[in-house]
Protein backbone atom coordinates (compact mmCIF):
# COMPACT_ATOMS: atom_id res chain seq x y z
CA UNK A 1 0.00 0.00 0.00
CA UNK A 2 1.06 3.59 -0.59
CA UNK A 3 0.37 6.84 1.15
CA UNK A 4 -1.44 9.01 -1.37
CA UNK A 5 -0.91 12.77 -1.27
CA UNK A 6 -1.30 14.15 -4.79
CA UNK A 7 -2.68 13.85 -8.28
CA UNK A 8 -0.28 14.68 -11.10
CA UNK A 9 -1.33 16.02 -14.50
CA UNK A 10 -0.19 13.76 -17.34
CA UNK A 11 0.15 16.75 -19.69
CA UNK A 12 1.91 19.52 -17.77
CA UNK A 13 3.07 17.74 -14.61
CA UNK A 14 1.27 20.06 -12.19
CA UNK A 15 0.40 18.53 -8.81
CA UNK A 16 -2.93 18.77 -7.01
CA UNK A 17 -3.80 17.66 -3.48
CA UNK A 18 -5.56 14.29 -3.43
CA UNK A 19 -8.66 15.92 -1.92
CA UNK A 20 -9.08 18.48 -4.70
CA UNK A 21 -12.52 19.02 -6.18
CA UNK A 22 -10.92 19.53 -9.58
CA UNK A 23 -11.41 16.48 -11.78
CA UNK A 24 -8.84 17.39 -14.41
CA UNK A 25 -5.95 19.82 -14.66
CA UNK A 26 -6.49 23.47 -15.55
CA UNK A 27 -4.59 22.71 -18.77
CA UNK A 28 -7.16 20.04 -19.65
CA UNK A 29 -4.87 17.11 -18.88
CA UNK A 30 -5.87 13.94 -17.05
CA UNK A 31 -4.93 13.25 -13.46
CA UNK A 32 -2.83 10.26 -12.52
CA UNK A 33 -1.99 8.96 -9.08
CA UNK A 34 1.53 9.17 -7.68
CA UNK A 35 4.29 6.63 -8.21
CA UNK A 36 3.14 3.09 -7.52
CA UNK A 37 5.36 0.21 -6.44
CA UNK A 38 5.90 -2.61 -8.97
CA UNK A 39 3.39 -5.44 -9.10
CA UNK A 40 4.49 -8.10 -6.62
CA UNK A 41 2.73 -11.47 -6.74
CA UNK A 42 3.82 -12.13 -3.16
CA UNK A 43 1.60 -9.22 -2.05
CA UNK A 44 -1.59 -10.95 -3.24
CA UNK A 45 -3.59 -11.88 -0.15
CA UNK A 46 -5.60 -15.01 -0.91
CA UNK A 47 -7.43 -14.71 2.40
CA UNK A 48 -9.25 -11.57 1.20
CA UNK A 49 -12.44 -11.79 -0.88
CA UNK A 50 -12.81 -10.80 -4.52
CA UNK A 51 -10.64 -8.02 -5.88
CA UNK A 52 -9.51 -7.09 -2.37
CA UNK A 53 -6.92 -9.87 -2.60
CA UNK A 54 -4.97 -7.20 -4.54
CA UNK A 55 -5.42 -4.50 -1.90
CA UNK A 56 -1.67 -4.10 -1.29
CA UNK A 57 -1.15 -3.56 -5.03
CA UNK A 58 -3.82 -0.90 -5.44
CA UNK A 59 -3.40 2.88 -5.02
CA UNK A 60 -5.37 3.16 -1.80
CA UNK A 61 -4.38 4.84 1.43
CA UNK A 62 -3.86 2.19 4.14
CA UNK A 63 -6.36 4.00 6.36
CA UNK A 64 -9.24 3.77 3.90
CA UNK A 65 -11.68 0.97 4.72
CA UNK A 66 -12.97 -0.92 1.67
CA UNK A 67 -16.48 -0.13 0.46
CA UNK A 68 -17.51 -3.46 -0.97
CA UNK A 69 -20.52 -5.33 -2.29
CA UNK A 70 -18.55 -8.51 -3.02
CA UNK A 71 -17.08 -7.49 -6.38
CA UNK A 72 -14.36 -9.35 -8.28
CA UNK A 73 -13.52 -13.03 -8.70
CA UNK A 74 -15.98 -13.37 -11.59
CA UNK A 75 -16.06 -16.75 -13.37
CA UNK A 76 -13.95 -17.57 -16.42
CA UNK A 77 -15.78 -20.05 -18.65
CA UNK A 78 -14.45 -21.69 -21.81
CA UNK A 79 -16.86 -21.89 -24.74
CA UNK A 80 -16.61 -23.30 -28.25
CA UNK A 81 -17.73 -20.45 -30.51
CA UNK A 82 -18.08 -21.52 -34.11
CA UNK A 83 -15.03 -23.75 -33.89
CA UNK A 84 -12.82 -21.44 -31.81
CA UNK A 85 -12.20 -21.78 -28.10
CA UNK A 86 -12.97 -18.52 -26.27
CA UNK A 87 -12.56 -17.71 -22.58
CA UNK A 88 -15.57 -15.71 -21.39
CA UNK A 89 -15.02 -13.57 -18.30
CA UNK A 90 -18.49 -13.20 -16.79
CA UNK A 91 -18.33 -9.64 -15.54
CA UNK A 92 -22.12 -9.42 -15.64
CA UNK A 93 -22.10 -11.47 -12.43
CA UNK A 94 -20.74 -8.42 -10.57
CA UNK A 95 -22.96 -7.06 -7.75
CA UNK A 96 -24.75 -4.39 -9.80
CA UNK A 97 -24.56 -6.40 -13.02
CA UNK A 98 -21.57 -4.92 -14.85
CA UNK A 99 -17.77 -4.70 -14.89
CA UNK A 100 -18.05 -1.10 -13.68
CA UNK A 101 -18.25 -2.40 -10.10
CA UNK A 102 -14.49 -2.91 -10.04
CA UNK A 103 -13.91 0.79 -10.66
CA UNK A 104 -16.75 1.96 -8.43
CA UNK A 105 -15.49 -0.07 -5.49
CA UNK A 106 -12.11 1.68 -5.58
CA UNK A 107 -13.48 5.11 -6.39
CA UNK A 108 -16.09 5.12 -3.61
CA UNK A 109 -13.58 3.62 -1.17
CA UNK A 110 -11.28 6.57 -1.90
CA UNK A 111 -14.04 9.17 -1.72
CA UNK A 112 -15.40 7.73 1.51
CA UNK A 113 -11.89 7.80 2.94
CA UNK A 114 -11.56 11.44 1.90
CA UNK A 115 -14.84 12.34 3.62
CA UNK A 116 -16.82 13.15 0.46
CA UNK A 117 -20.55 13.40 1.21
CA UNK A 118 -22.13 14.04 -2.21
CA UNK A 119 -21.19 12.80 -5.68
CA UNK A 120 -22.44 13.34 -9.21
CA UNK A 121 -21.80 11.28 -12.34
CA UNK A 122 -22.96 11.24 -15.95
CA UNK A 123 -23.75 7.88 -17.48
CA UNK A 124 -25.85 6.10 -20.07
CA UNK A 125 -26.57 3.36 -17.54
CA UNK A 126 -24.12 0.88 -16.06
CA UNK A 127 -21.60 3.33 -14.62
CA UNK A 128 -24.37 5.34 -12.98
CA UNK A 129 -26.07 2.25 -11.58
CA UNK A 130 -22.77 0.97 -10.23
CA UNK A 131 -21.78 4.27 -8.64
CA UNK A 132 -25.25 4.61 -7.12
CA UNK A 133 -25.01 1.17 -5.56
CA UNK A 134 -21.61 1.77 -4.01
CA UNK A 135 -22.55 5.27 -2.88
CA UNK A 136 -25.56 3.76 -1.11
CA UNK A 137 -23.26 1.23 0.56
CA UNK A 138 -21.03 4.06 1.78
CA UNK A 139 -23.86 6.38 2.82
CA UNK A 140 -22.91 8.99 0.21
CA UNK A 141 -25.57 11.07 -1.55
CA UNK A 142 -25.54 10.38 -5.29
CA UNK A 143 -26.86 12.19 -8.37
CA UNK A 144 -26.67 10.72 -11.86
CA UNK A 145 -27.19 12.75 -15.04
CA UNK A 146 -28.43 10.44 -17.77
CA UNK A 147 -29.34 10.92 -21.44
CA UNK A 148 -33.02 10.50 -22.25
CA UNK A 149 -32.10 7.40 -24.29
CA UNK A 150 -30.88 5.47 -21.22
CA UNK A 151 -32.44 2.05 -20.65
CA UNK A 152 -35.41 2.01 -18.25
CA UNK A 153 -34.20 -0.90 -16.10
CA UNK A 154 -30.90 0.88 -15.48
CA UNK A 155 -32.71 4.05 -14.41
CA UNK A 156 -34.90 2.00 -12.09
CA UNK A 157 -31.79 0.42 -10.61
CA UNK A 158 -30.21 3.81 -9.88
CA UNK A 159 -33.41 5.05 -8.25
CA UNK A 160 -33.72 1.88 -6.18
CA UNK A 161 -30.30 2.62 -4.70
CA UNK A 162 -31.60 6.05 -3.68
CA UNK A 163 -29.81 8.10 -6.33
CA UNK A 164 -31.37 11.23 -7.76
CA UNK A 165 -31.67 10.55 -11.50
CA UNK A 166 -31.61 13.66 -13.69
CA UNK A 167 -32.72 12.95 -17.26
CA UNK A 168 -31.08 15.22 -19.83
CA UNK A 169 -32.61 15.62 -23.29
CA UNK A 170 -30.38 15.74 -26.34
CA UNK A 171 -26.96 14.26 -27.08
CA UNK A 172 -25.07 12.00 -24.66
CA UNK A 173 -22.51 14.78 -24.13
CA UNK A 174 -25.18 17.03 -22.62
CA UNK A 175 -25.41 14.71 -19.62
CA UNK A 176 -21.71 15.29 -18.98
CA UNK A 177 -22.20 19.05 -19.16
CA UNK A 178 -25.00 18.79 -16.59
CA UNK A 179 -22.77 16.76 -14.27
CA UNK A 180 -19.96 19.30 -14.61
CA UNK A 181 -22.40 22.04 -13.67
CA UNK A 182 -23.44 20.09 -10.56
CA UNK A 183 -19.79 19.62 -9.67
CA UNK A 184 -19.27 23.38 -9.93
CA UNK A 185 -21.96 23.78 -7.25
CA UNK A 186 -20.56 21.51 -4.58
CA UNK A 187 -20.90 17.87 -5.67
CA UNK A 188 -17.79 15.77 -6.24
CA UNK A 189 -17.55 14.70 -9.88
CA UNK A 190 -17.09 10.94 -9.44
CA UNK A 191 -16.37 10.25 -13.09
CA UNK A 192 -15.69 6.75 -14.35
CA UNK A 193 -14.00 8.37 -17.36
CA UNK A 194 -11.72 10.83 -15.57
CA UNK A 195 -10.97 9.23 -12.20
CA UNK A 196 -7.65 7.37 -11.94
CA UNK A 197 -9.10 5.43 -9.00
CA UNK A 198 -11.76 3.99 -11.29
CA UNK A 199 -9.20 2.84 -13.85
CA UNK A 200 -7.10 1.26 -11.10
CA UNK A 201 -10.12 -0.83 -10.13
CA UNK A 202 -10.49 -2.10 -13.70
CA UNK A 203 -6.85 -3.22 -13.60
CA UNK A 204 -7.92 -6.05 -11.30
CA UNK A 205 -9.69 -7.74 -14.20
CA UNK A 206 -6.28 -8.26 -15.82
CA UNK A 207 -4.86 -9.64 -12.57
CA UNK A 208 -7.73 -12.12 -12.25
CA UNK A 209 -7.35 -13.29 -15.85
CA UNK A 210 -3.66 -13.82 -15.25
CA UNK A 211 -4.34 -15.92 -12.16
CA UNK A 212 -7.27 -17.86 -13.63
CA UNK A 213 -5.27 -18.77 -16.74
CA UNK A 214 -2.46 -20.27 -14.67
CA UNK A 215 -0.25 -17.18 -14.47
CA UNK A 216 -0.27 -16.38 -18.16
CA UNK A 217 -1.88 -13.71 -20.29
CA UNK A 218 -4.28 -14.41 -23.13
CA UNK A 219 -2.86 -13.86 -26.59
CA UNK A 220 -5.72 -11.50 -27.41
CA UNK A 221 -8.59 -9.79 -25.60
CA UNK A 222 -11.67 -8.69 -27.57
CA UNK A 223 -13.49 -5.73 -26.02
CA UNK A 224 -16.42 -3.39 -26.65
CA UNK A 225 -15.14 0.19 -26.68
CA UNK A 226 -16.94 3.47 -26.04
CA UNK A 227 -15.26 5.64 -23.40
CA UNK A 228 -12.54 3.00 -23.17
CA UNK A 229 -12.32 2.52 -19.40
CA UNK A 230 -12.45 -1.27 -19.75
CA UNK A 231 -9.74 -1.38 -22.42
CA UNK A 232 -7.47 1.12 -20.65
CA UNK A 233 -7.82 -0.52 -17.24
CA UNK A 234 -7.04 -3.98 -18.63
CA UNK A 235 -4.12 -2.57 -20.62
CA UNK A 236 -2.67 -0.95 -17.51
CA UNK A 237 -3.08 -4.14 -15.52
CA UNK A 238 -1.21 -6.25 -18.05
CA UNK A 239 1.42 -3.51 -18.39
CA UNK A 240 2.14 -3.84 -14.69
CA UNK A 241 2.32 -7.63 -14.94
CA UNK A 242 4.72 -7.34 -17.89
CA UNK A 243 6.91 -4.76 -16.14
CA UNK A 244 7.14 -7.12 -13.16
CA UNK A 245 8.39 -9.90 -15.47
CA UNK A 246 5.34 -12.08 -14.80
CA UNK A 247 4.23 -12.33 -18.44
CA UNK A 248 6.33 -12.44 -21.60
CA UNK A 249 4.25 -9.87 -23.45
CA UNK A 250 0.96 -8.05 -23.34
CA UNK A 251 -2.18 -9.43 -25.02
CA UNK A 252 -3.26 -7.81 -28.26
CA UNK A 253 -6.20 -5.48 -27.68
CA UNK A 254 -8.91 -6.00 -30.29
CA UNK A 255 -11.47 -3.23 -29.85
CA UNK A 256 -14.95 -3.34 -31.34
CA UNK A 257 -17.49 -0.55 -31.85
CA UNK A 258 -21.09 -0.52 -33.01
CA UNK A 259 -21.33 0.67 -36.62
CA UNK A 260 -23.78 3.34 -35.44
CA UNK A 261 -20.98 5.18 -33.61
CA UNK A 262 -17.38 4.56 -34.69
CA UNK A 263 -14.98 7.40 -33.77
CA UNK A 264 -12.22 5.01 -32.60
CA UNK A 265 -12.69 2.66 -35.55
CA UNK A 266 -12.54 5.51 -38.08
CA UNK A 267 -9.41 7.05 -36.52
CA UNK A 268 -7.64 3.68 -36.37
CA UNK A 269 -8.57 2.75 -39.93
CA UNK A 270 -7.35 6.10 -41.24
CA UNK A 271 -4.11 6.08 -39.24
CA UNK A 272 -4.99 9.14 -37.17
CA UNK A 273 -3.75 9.89 -33.66
CA UNK A 274 -6.95 11.72 -32.71
CA UNK A 275 -10.61 11.20 -33.46
CA UNK A 276 -13.10 13.33 -35.27
CA UNK A 277 -16.39 13.64 -33.35
CA UNK A 278 -18.72 10.96 -34.67
CA UNK A 279 -22.47 11.22 -35.21
CA UNK A 280 -24.39 8.74 -33.09
CA UNK A 281 -27.23 6.84 -34.71
CA UNK A 282 -29.60 4.86 -32.50
CA UNK A 283 -27.98 1.59 -31.41
CA UNK A 284 -28.86 -1.30 -29.12
CA UNK A 285 -25.27 -1.09 -27.85
CA UNK A 286 -25.97 2.12 -25.93
CA UNK A 287 -23.11 1.51 -23.52
CA UNK A 288 -20.56 2.30 -26.23
CA UNK A 289 -22.45 5.00 -28.16
CA UNK A 290 -19.88 7.69 -27.31
CA UNK A 291 -19.27 10.14 -30.14
CA UNK A 292 -16.39 12.00 -28.46
CA UNK A 293 -14.56 9.72 -25.99
CA UNK A 294 -12.33 11.90 -23.81
CA UNK A 295 -9.54 9.32 -23.68
CA UNK A 296 -9.60 8.52 -27.41
CA UNK A 297 -5.90 9.24 -27.84
CA UNK A 298 -5.02 6.87 -25.00
CA UNK A 299 -7.29 4.17 -26.44
CA UNK A 300 -5.68 4.38 -29.88
CA UNK A 301 -2.20 4.36 -28.36
CA UNK A 302 -2.98 1.28 -26.23
CA UNK A 303 -4.39 -0.64 -29.18
CA UNK A 304 -1.43 0.18 -31.42
CA UNK A 305 1.15 -0.54 -28.71
CA UNK A 306 -0.12 -4.11 -28.45
CA UNK A 307 -0.30 -4.66 -32.23
CA UNK A 308 -4.07 -4.66 -31.85
CA UNK A 309 -6.86 -3.51 -34.14
CA UNK A 310 -10.32 -1.95 -34.15
CA UNK A 311 -13.44 -3.41 -35.78
CA UNK A 312 -17.12 -2.49 -36.11
CA UNK A 313 -20.31 -4.56 -36.19
CA UNK A 314 -23.84 -3.89 -37.39
CA UNK A 315 -27.06 -3.82 -35.36
CA UNK A 316 -28.14 -7.06 -37.02
CA UNK A 317 -24.88 -8.77 -36.03
CA UNK A 318 -25.18 -7.53 -32.45
CA UNK A 319 -28.75 -8.76 -31.98
CA UNK A 320 -28.08 -12.12 -33.62
CA UNK A 321 -25.01 -12.64 -31.44
CA UNK A 322 -26.93 -11.65 -28.31
CA UNK A 323 -29.46 -14.37 -29.03
CA UNK A 324 -26.70 -16.86 -29.91
CA UNK A 325 -25.01 -16.20 -26.56
CA UNK A 326 -28.31 -16.71 -24.75
CA UNK A 327 -28.78 -20.05 -26.51
CA UNK A 328 -25.44 -21.02 -24.99
CA UNK A 329 -26.64 -19.96 -21.52
CA UNK A 330 -25.08 -16.50 -21.35
CA UNK A 331 -27.71 -13.79 -20.90
CA UNK A 332 -25.78 -10.62 -21.64
CA UNK A 333 -26.84 -7.14 -22.64
CA UNK A 334 -26.37 -6.05 -26.25
CA UNK A 335 -23.17 -4.09 -25.61
CA UNK A 336 -21.62 -7.27 -24.20
CA UNK A 337 -22.36 -9.09 -27.46
CA UNK A 338 -20.40 -6.61 -29.57
CA UNK A 339 -16.97 -8.34 -29.30
CA UNK A 340 -18.44 -11.79 -29.91
CA UNK A 341 -20.24 -10.41 -32.98
CA UNK A 342 -16.85 -9.43 -34.40
CA UNK A 343 -15.16 -12.81 -34.02
CA UNK A 344 -15.80 -13.80 -37.64
CA UNK A 345 -13.98 -10.66 -38.78
CA UNK A 346 -11.16 -11.39 -36.36
CA UNK A 347 -10.18 -14.71 -37.89
CA UNK A 348 -7.63 -12.92 -40.07
CA UNK A 349 -6.11 -11.33 -36.95
CA UNK A 350 -5.95 -14.54 -34.89
CA UNK A 351 -3.77 -17.58 -35.35
CA UNK A 352 -5.00 -21.11 -34.74
CA UNK A 353 -4.63 -22.12 -31.11
CA UNK A 354 -4.30 -18.59 -29.75
CA UNK A 355 -5.86 -18.01 -26.35
CA UNK A 356 -8.67 -15.47 -26.74
CA UNK A 357 -10.52 -13.82 -23.82
CA UNK A 358 -13.74 -11.82 -23.97
CA UNK A 359 -15.34 -10.06 -20.97
CA UNK A 360 -19.14 -10.14 -20.98
CA UNK A 361 -19.60 -6.71 -19.52
CA UNK A 362 -23.25 -6.32 -18.53
CA UNK A 363 -26.27 -8.44 -17.64
CA UNK A 364 -29.11 -8.93 -20.11
CA UNK A 365 -31.74 -8.09 -17.52
CA UNK A 366 -30.61 -4.45 -17.73
CA UNK A 367 -31.69 -3.92 -21.34
CA UNK A 368 -33.05 -6.91 -23.20
CA UNK A 369 -36.61 -7.40 -24.29
CA UNK A 370 -38.19 -10.70 -25.30
CA UNK A 371 -37.32 -11.59 -28.87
Amino acid sequence: MVKLDTFVCTTCGKSYPIGTRDWRCACGGFFELGVRPPFDAAAIDGAQPGLWRYRALLPLDPGWMPVTLGEGNTPLVEIDWEGRSVQLKLEYQSPTGSFKDRGSALLITALHGLGIQRVVEDSSGNAGASLAGYAARAGITCEVCVPASAAGPKLAQMEAYGAEVIVIKGRREYAALAAWAAAAHGAYYASHVYSPFFLAGIETLAYELWEQLGHRAPDAIVLPVGNGTLLLGIHRGFQRLHQAGLIAGQPRLLAVQAAACTPIYQAFRNGREAIEPAPTAPTVASGIAIGQPARAGQILSAVRSTDGAVFSVTEKEILETCNQLARCGFYAEETSAVPMAALRQLESALSAGELVAVPLTGHGLKTRRSQ
